[in-house]
């Protein structure tokens, strides 16, 4: 097992004191988004080995069989395939979609041959993988998950008369799920630069004067308020507004549109930043090619189920890449699958995971391991919450 020093990402919507209190440090006063466990080249963790400390992916890179192990290496190369966060939010994140397997790397394969840098801002595709993610949350968690039926969106705006609502009104209207909410998201995306921000403007404000109960009625002023003239803001309406309860979570496919809103969670994923945003951001947003990447259909909220196995709950997704495992919290005793390398952090508590080849070890809050596909199943004991990640099914 090896200890492991992560990475935090500096977003301008995360908390001040979430990661923090987590990791047992002083706030600096400064936003603290995500805490990044894993080896992607974004912000790789760092392995703290016998012989020396050195990034994941080299840990991986000398030995690729022995530390993902023989299965994993074959199926995803000299790569982990997976990326744990810890994600503490307290502003909205993007309005945002993510690629399916083939648009990422067709994406990819486009923008490296056009020369764009990988750093580029207006870069859509920085690597070749999708993101499939899971997201679990610690705490209330507010989220905007998924297109609703447009016949509601459309109950919501009958009435008013600016010249934005009227125009969604008639796309929303359209007896075709798939070809209203392509519409109405379109003319969002594509509304002219010269009336933009006069038309989100005058929307917003008989939006907030008519003040008629609905479940997004405090949510499109909050978002305007957030990003001026950003047509995400009225976006949200097409979207359904939830909030996750701690222990649940939900799974986010390729083309599901979601925005997170506040919360403290721990999110994993296929490990990949490839993310299209639709707004609510000041980042590059390529508005044909979300439109491309979007999944138009009305489904039901993707809520993830676990399984309760040998004192864990497990979240295992359709996503070859990764399981989630939460134990605890309380007294636990649970044992973790070694058929792969696993990445165990301690949300809370003092554990000791003892492995079936090698040391045991002793992690306190924050803490985190690597745990090579070698070192086999894992025993977890202790007073705590402890989240870990294992590649998915084989």
């Amino acid at each position: 097992m090896h200890r492991l020093t992560n990475q935090v990402r500096p977003y301008a919507w995360g908390a001040r004191a979430a990661i923090p209190r987590l990791l047992g440090t002083e706030p600096d006063g400064t936003p603290q988004a995500e805490l990044w466990l894993g080896a992607h080249h974004g912000a790789p963790s760092t392995a703290h080995c016998l012989d020396g400390s050195k990034s994941l992916p080299d840990l991986i890179a000398r030995d690729p069989d022995r530390v993902l192990g023989p299965e994993t290496a074959e199926r995803f190369g000299a790569r982990l395939p997976y990326l744990l966060k810890y994600l503490a939010a307290e502003a909205p994140l993007s309005l945002q979609v993510h690629p399916d397997a083939a648009r990422a790397r067709s994406g990819y394969e486009a923008e490296e041959s056009a020369g764009i840098p990988v750093d580029a801002p207006h870069r859509n595709y920085r690597d070749p993988h999708h993101k499939p993610e899971l997201l679990l949350a610690l705490e209330p968690f507010d989220a905007l998950c998924g297109f609703r039926e447009p016949a509601a969106t459309h109950a919501d705006l009958v009435g008013l008369g600016s010249d934005l609502a009227v125009r969604l009104c008639e796309d929303l209207s359209h007896p075709d799920t798939h070809t209203a909410l392509r519409a109405a998201l379109t003319r969002l995306l594509s509304l002219p630069d010269v009336d933009r921000c006069r038309m989100i403007d005058e929307f917003v404000a008989e939006w907030v004067e008519r003040d008629r109960p609905c479940a997004h009625a405090e949510i499109v002023a909050d978002l305007a308020a957030r990003y001026p003239g950003d047509p995400g803001a009225i976006a949200a309406l097409l979207l359904n507004r939830l909030t996750l309860w701690p222990g649940q979570a939900l799974f986010l496919p390729a083309g599901n549109l979601h925005a997170y809103l506040q919360g403290t969670a721990v999110e994993v994923m296929a490990s990949s930043d490839n993310v299209l945003r639709a707004g609510l951001t000041g980042k590059h947003v390529d508005a044909p090619e979300l439109l491309d990447v979007v999944d138009f259909s009305v489904l039901p909220i993707p809520y993830a189920r676990p399984d309760f196995l040998d004192g864990r709950r497990e979240f295992r997704p359709a996503a070859p890449e990764f399981a989630l495992h939460e134990i605890g919290p309380g007294r636990i005793t649970a044992h973790l699958p070694g058929n792969g390398p696993t990445v165990i952090l301690v949300l809370r508590g003092d554990v000791e995971l003892v492995a079936e080849v090698g040391e045991g070890v002793t992690l306190r809050r924050g803490e985190s391991v690597f745990v090579q596909a070698d070192s086999g199943p894992i025993k977890v004991e202790g007073h705590g919450h402890v989240i870990a990640t294992t590649v998915g099914s084989y």
